[in-house]
Parts: C-alpha cells; sequence; structure tokens
C-alpha cells in the first residue's frame, strides 16, 4: 500500500481544506451556543434573520438559495420551525405550486431578542481580521462556492 502523502497531488489544497473545515467548525460552534440555548439551530436562526430582514414574507426557493439549503434540509428546518409557531407555511397565491415562508409575531419576537447580541459575538469573532482580510475571506469563500 502506497503511502498516503505520495497519493497527494497538492498538499496545499488538503491544508487549505483543513483549515478551512476546522475554521468553520470552530465559528459556527462558538456563534451557535447561544442559539442553541433558545433551542434553534444556527441555520433555523438564519432562515428566520433572512425571511425577517425580507419584509417578513419569502419564497422558500429563494430563501433555500439564499442559504444554499437542500431541499431535504430546508424542509426539516421549516417543519420544526413550523411547529414552534415561528413561521407559517402557505401555498404562494401566486403560483400555487410553491410555497413561502412568513415570520409569525412570535419568530419576529425571538429574532428582536436574539440579533443584537448575534451580532456582537459575530463581530467580535472576526476582530482578529482587519477590513482587508474580511474582504479576502468573503472574495475567497466565494469563489470556492462558485468552483464546487
Amino acid at each position: 500500500m502506497s503511502d498516503l502523502s505520495t497519493l497527494l497531488q497538492d498538499p496545499l489544497a488538503h491544508r487549505a481544506l483543513d483549515a478551512l473545515v476546522r475554521a468553520e467548525a470552530r465559528v459556527t460552534r462558538k456563534l451557535g451556543r447561544e442559539l442553541e440555548r433558545r433551542g434553534l439551530s444556527p441555520t433555523a436562526f438564519a432562515m428566520l434573520v433572512v425571511v425577517e430582514s425580507a419584509g417578513g414574507v419569502l419564497g422558500l426557493r429563494a430563501l433555500r438559495q439564499r442559504l444554499g439549503l437542500s431541499k431535504a434540509n430546508a424542509s426539516e428546518v421549516t417543519s420544526t420551525l413550523e411547529q414552534r409557531r415561528l413561521i407559517r407555511r402557505e401555498t404562494d397565491p401566486r403560483d400555487r405550486r410553491a410555497l413561502r415562508i412568513t415570520v409569525t409575531l412570535a419568530g419576529r419576537t425571538l429574532v428582536e431578542d436574539l440579533f443584537p447580541g448575534h451580532a456582537r459575538r459575530v463581530q467580535d469573532t472576526f476582530t482578529v481580521l482587519d477590513d482587508g482580510e474580511k474582504r479576502e475571506l468573503t472574495r475567497i469563500c466565494r469563489k470556492l462556492e462558485r468552483a464546487a
């Protein structure tokens, strides 16, 4: 059996992937702790924030695209949010085949309660980067996203 290191065509790419995965896991875990104490996954909170910032109503397809979610993941999270009465899923009156998500008063209240602290934690987490590094990180992540 050959040594794994000889099979790696681009060891630098593997180191970059390892660093990206570790950083994403740590940042997500750190930012998700308070949300999870309130019974929300980071994805569920992101859904609430995106729909609320879109005026409280958004098509499920547009929501999935904005968050990069699979149909299965979006369905699972919206079901959980609906059971908790934080959103309503309704047929879109303009397209009966499509669903739209509406944030309820309870969902809006939860976002208003949690978002300021979450925004502070995001800001604190990224203080280790200067503005140029934040822009560069954003550019690199978007480039990787398009390539995947």
